[in-house]
């Protein structure tokens, strides 16, 4: 038989084996997406606020250019005109700053989603090996990052040659208008056209975020083996988990014959079933099963509420219909009630009258709850 290695993996993957990549820092990213979110946020601010940002270019360019002989011989005047520069700077560099962040934030959120694993974090050794790299740059990822390499470039390109064709007369007539507004001009221009390239980006990111997909949920699907080890690793070894299901019984059956001696009365096939009731009275709306048992186990809890002088009733009908409906340490069913009504009563009759006492001739079981011997 093919190794785990050998076999093809077709099926999806499961939830737990993608919990436990994400776990480790693995989900589908796209880099072009985040790329196209921030050249087109930084492009639409330049757009929107070209001239405010050269206003500001300006002012940090003249302020930086602008001193004095007397101020360039005192240093706090030179401190004091530093600190003017870079709070200018800054001014400009924060909304470009502040769209970046957001993009990048947009970018990773918007495909797959927040995630912080310090698995990501560790060393990875086989990215430094030669034969495991050698081994990527022939591999279909490479050839997918080839394609879109090249559609990029195609894209922008036809972009700026279609923007600079429509903008060619605006081009020629920056020569004829006044030489301080022709900057102003020619940024504009610039952050139009930089609007549009950005804009053909997203086109490049529609076909990179369904490749990453692809790609993701390619190398986490799973062979049909690694499929069943899974379920095997989650269900547990059937061995282990059948000696665990016999300590449970076993420690529920102890558990139960403690609980025997607690009991107001033991009612019997009279070897076949037995069932052990309590009631208290304030506490509980009605009488509560303690133990109950077939054969051998009946036959044990009659021995201990022999020990411990629990009264042991024989009421074939009543024992068959409480071994056959009732529940382990819940109440009685409802249609049983009037039956063990006449047991408690006559348990009572016993315990104050015991030459007097007669047990019921009929026990009123319902005809529904009628269990055959």
């Amino acid at each position: 038989m093919a190794d785990d290695s050998a076999q093809d993996k077709e099926l999806p993957a499961s939830v737990k084996r993608r919990q436990q990549a994400r776990e480790k820092g693995q989900v589908a990213r796209s880099r072009d997406l985040t790329a196209s979110l921030l050249l087109l946020g930084v492009a639409a601010a330049a757009y929107a606020g070209g001239g405010w940002f050269y206003g500001m270019g300006r002012d940090v360019l003249q302020s930086g250019l602008q001193l004095s002989a007397a101020a360039g011989r005192d240093p706090q005047a030179m401190l004091g005109a530093a600190g003017h520069v870079l709070l200018l700077g800054a001014m400009l560099a924060a909304p470009l700053l502040g769209l970046t962040l957001l993009a990048a934030a947009a970018g990773g959120l918007g495909l797959g989603g927040w995630i912080f694993s310090t698995e990501a974090l560790a060393p990875d050794f086989s990215r430094v090996d030669p034969v495991a790299g050698f081994r990527r740059m022939l591999s279909l990822a490479a050839l997918g990052e080839l394609g879109k390499a090249l559609l990029k470039a195609v894209v922008v390109g036809v972009i700026v040659g279609i923007v600079l064709w429509h903008q060619r007369g605006a081009l020629l007539g920056l020569l004829q208008i006044d030489p301080t507004l022709a900057p102003m001009r020619l940024g504009m221009l610039a952050a139009k056209a930089f609007l549009w390239m950005a804009a053909g980006t997203l086109l490049v990111a529609a076909v990179d975020v369904p490749w990453q997909l692809f790609q993701f949920n390619s190398k986490l699907k799973m062979s049909r083996q690694e499929l069943q080890d899974e379920m095997r690793e989650s269900e547990g070894n059937p061995q282990i988990k059948q000696r665990l299901r016999a300590m449970q019984r076993e420690r529920a059956r102890k558990r139960m014959m403690a609980a025997v001696p607690k009991a107001d009365v033991v009612v019997t096939n009279p070897t076949h079933y037995a069932v052990a009731l309590a009631y208290e009275q304030g506490r509980n709306r009605a009488p509560v099963v303690l133990a109950m048992g077939a054969d051998l186990v009946a036959a044990r809890i009659r021995e201990i509420a022999a020990e411990h002088g629990v009264p042991v009733v024989e009421a074939p009908p009543l024992a068959r219909a409480l071994y056959h409906h009732a529940e382990l340490e819940q109440e009685i069913p409802v249609a049983l009630y009037n039956a063990v009504a006449l047991l408690l009563a006559y348990v009572y009759q016993l315990r104050a009258a015991p030459l007097a006492a007669q047990p019921p001739q009929d026990w009123g079981i319902p005809a529904d709850l009628e269990v055959k011997g």
